[in-house]
């Protein structure tokens, strides 16, 4: 099986070399809504048969009858403490940076392995035909992809969609409608607690959300597509090697600078908004004074102080996981560190993880009609993961 890692830093040679690579369409296939309505609360009575029966594709009879004598992989993942993931990178699996995974999948099999109390460990491979193979072989408990039915089917290998069901959940989102795990046994616990987590009715509305924040549409038409081609071909190069040392110097991958300086100012070093903030970071005047900075349209000094603000909101929110961590530094760089703290507070006074950014997300979109600051900061680190996660994985 031929296994892929990523690389967290890379070469600037290695960097040019890709950017004609980014930004190809992605292949997706669509498939049929499916007649499942789950009830309004989740009950573990017999809906949750009714869950897992309809969530969990159906295999052959012989296979269900042969797969009785293995052992779970439940078992291994509980003796171990560890939940292993076969899986392949891609806009709704999984992408790396910071030394870190992040994804829509990635995040769910994180929340899947914490209710475990478990820890994960992602095993990457190069297709998805791979991975279902590395399953089937015990390299791994279960495996996160993007592989059709029929894929599956002919491995004879159960899966649960993180649909349920609603396909249109992910769709309307850029999200593949396919993305899923896949087990080895069906009727292995592994499984079945799956396809209760997945498809709780409180569980799909939080996915949603989560799938909104890894919205995969912002490059998707020819002009967005063209317009970030551009600003990586024709103004990256003048600044590529500034990104690069700023990120050094302040623990950062430099690609979420290059991320970060095309959402300010389309890497643009002369870039003024009408609120005053100036250069290829957009900093205030105030901000550029305290990071150092004396002239903000003078691109090295810009991306210096951003780089440098970036890591200071890194340490107000250190006791934040070191995953979720670049999220908040994120909403902190845009909406400043106390009004993310003020909501941490909020999500801890109704006894909510303050410390998950899926949350924060979620308390932002539900509020945002009352707050406008709320819905620009949602966009602001979507679009920065999403620039992010096109460099990440569209790539040689």
């Amino acid at each position: 099986m031929q296994r892929i890692t990523y690389r967290v830093k890379v070469s600037a040679q290695g960097a040019k070399r890709r950017i004609s690579y980014l930004l190809r369409p992605a292949k997706r296939t669509l498939s049929t809504k499916s007649n499942f309505v789950p009830s309004t609360r989740f009950a573990k009575t017999k809906k949750l048969v009714q869950f897992s029966s309809i969530a969990l594709l159906s295999l052959p009879a012989e296979s269900l009858t042969t797969m009785n004598a293995q052992i779970p992989a439940y078992e291994h993942v509980m003796l171990d403490k560890t939940l292993t993931i076969a899986a392949v990178p891609g806009g709704s699996t999984y992408f790396a940076t910071d030394g870190f995974q992040h994804g829509f999948g990635y995040d769910l099999a994180r929340d899947y392995a914490n209710e475990l109390g478990v820890a994960i460990e992602l095993k990457a491979y190069a297709s998805e035909k791979a991975a279902l193979r590395a399953l089937q072989s015990g390299a791994a408990d279960m495996a996160l992809t993007t592989a059709s039915t029929q894929l599956k089917s002919q491995l004879n290998l159960p899966s649960v969609n993180f649909s349920c069901g609603y396909d249109s959940s992910l769709t309307k989102n850029g999200l593949h409608p396919k993305v899923s795990w896949t087990f080895k046994q069906a009727n292995d616990p592994l499984a079945k607690q799956a396809s209760y987590f997945l498809c709780d009715s409180i569980k799909l509305d939080n996915t949603q959300k989560l799938a909104a924040f890894y919205n995969q549409d912002l490059l998707k038409d020819a002009y967005s597509q063209d317009h970030f081609k551009k600003a990586l071909t024709e103004k990256l190069p003048d600044y590529q090697s500034s990104f690069e040392q700023q990120a050094q110097n302040y623990n950062h991958d430099w690609e979420l600078l290059v991320a970060m300086g095309y959402q300010e100012s389309h890497l643009n070093a002369n870039a003024v908004s009408p609120t005053g903030v100036r250069g290829l970071m957009m900093l205030t005047n105030s901000t550029a004074k305290a990071m150092g900075v004396s002239n903000r349209v003078d691109p090295n000094q810009s991306i210096s102080g951003g780089a440098r603000y970036l890591e200071k909101m890194k340490s107000n929110f250190a006791d934040v996981p070191k995953t979720d961590r670049i999220w908040f530094a994120l909403a902190g760089y845009n909406m400043g560190p106390n009004a993310i703290k003020r909501i941490q507070k909020k999500l801890r006074a109704k006894d909510i993880d303050d410390k998950s950014w899926a949350n924060v997300y979620a308390y932002l979109s539900d509020n945002k009609a009352s707050n406008s600051r709320y819905l620009q900061c949602m966009d602001y680190v979507s679009n920065i993961r999403s620039y992010l996660q096109t460099i990440k994985t569209q790539m040689v």
